[in-house]
């Protein structure tokens, strides 16, 4: 039987949500069926050693924001492996993707990615997908909140759209003995630790958190905070600017002293386990990985109610859902997974059995190939 054959293109391969999915779909894809290509913008690829070995990595270094170039380059690609499907992840792996497929004139169908809700396109952006709209045959989004905010954004209609939620390696992310990985951190042992797994960005609200604890520590609490995540790299998106304000709240909060930066991991796995519970105060997103991989860990998360985040974590059984800017509920849930062993190891069991029954990496991979062999034959 003739495999499907993927290119997935991306802007790049550095450690954020979008590229650990690529990951964790192209180690589980059937290889019998599927022949996957990636292919990343950027020379600036980290997480391409967590691929399997044998997948094929093709670079296109985009030199400048307007780069042209890299359009003709992915018809060379679509051209020489003759691929059935283009599937592209990030603004301007979509926009190069689209043009791609139109101009190599050889029938590859083109499959775009929708990964956050509720953000805003800056005009240049949203006028080229309205100009490219045309040239793409489904949209897969990682929610169902995002795939109907990006229809109101781009004019595309709702049929174009296909919600796969993210998946996690149940078998990567599992229950650890949390004294093991603490000794290894240099962290002891009877200290209450919160996580924050996130790039240095706006859109993960940092702010949030960091005045939500400084209220628990006016009431007593004792913690640690472990940050892990960096600043984007190079800067993207104001992130360096935004990692200064971040670090300078955090100096002069009344808990600095208790702060641990880790900066990016590849081992995140291993981290996980030394948390109590872990936070993310997104103010939106798609699917966030670090609430699966820390639910798979056995780590209950607190997360905003924003995208599908509440269809992920049951309120009260297997974490928290705060309200946006919600401070104090927040600092209420957070005292309660503080001070509450026995709620805390019941949210963790529940947690870990979620993401083994509902969000595995193998179903993410199984329900990405309908599509893919759906579209291709379409």
């Amino acid at each position: 039987m003739k495999k499907t054959r993927i290119l997935i293109v991306i802007s790049n391969m550095e450690f954020g949500g979008a590229q650990r999915q690529i990951v964790e779909l192209v180690n589980n894809i059937d290889t019998t069926n599927f022949e996957v290509h990636v292919c990343s913008l950027s020379n600036y690829v980290p997480l391409a050693g967590q691929f399997n070995n044998g997948t094929q990595l093709h670079i296109i270094h985009k030199k400048s924001k307007f780069d042209f170039s890299v359009v003709f380059k992915l018809i060379k690609l679509i051209k020489i492996y003759h691929f059935n499907v283009i599937h592209s992840y990030l603004f301007d792996a979509e926009i190069a993707s689209r043009l791609a497929g139109k101009l190599s004139n050889t029938g590859i169908k083109v499959i775009g990615s929708e990964r956050n809700a509720n953000y805003k396109l800056k005009p240049i952006q949203k006028k080229a997908y309205l100009l490219t709209k045309n040239l793409v045959s489904k949209i897969i989004a990682n929610s169902q909140s995002g795939a109907d905010y990006n229809a109101t954004q781009t004019l595309q209609p709702k049929g174009k759209y296909e919600v796969v939620y993210n998946g996690v390696d149940t078998t990567r992310f599992i229950m650890r003995d949390k004294n093991i990985i603490r000794k290894a951190l240099g962290i002891e042992s009877k200290v209450k630790l919160i996580g924050m797994f996130a790039s240095f960005k706006q859109q993960k609200n940092h702010p949030f958190l960091i005045t939500a604890l400084e209220g628990l520590k006016i009431k007593g609490d004792e913690f640690k905070l472990l940050l892990v995540g960096d600043t984007l790299h190079g800067g993207l998106h104001g992130s360096d600017t935004y990692t200064d304000e971040i670090k300078r709240q955090i100096t002069n909060s009344n808990f600095s002293k208790d702060v641990i930066f880790l900066g990016n991991k590849e081992n995140i796995e291993e981290i996980y386990p030394a948390c109590d519970f872990t936070v993310l105060p997104s103010l939106f997103e798609g699917t966030p990985n670090v609430v699966l991989e820390s639910m798979a860990c056995g780590v209950p998360c607190i997360a905003t109610n924003v995208s599908d985040n509440n269809k992920i974590i049951e309120h009260n059984k297997s974490g928290y859902i705060v309200e946006l800017e919600d401070i104090e509920s927040l600092s209420t849930y957070m005292h309660n997974l503080l001070n509450n062993p026995r709620q805390l190891q019941q949210f963790s069991q529940n947690a870990r059995e979620v993401m083994v029954e509902k969000f595995s990496s193998i179903k993410l991979a199984e329900n990405m190939c309908k599509i893919y062999l759906s579209t291709a034959n379409g």
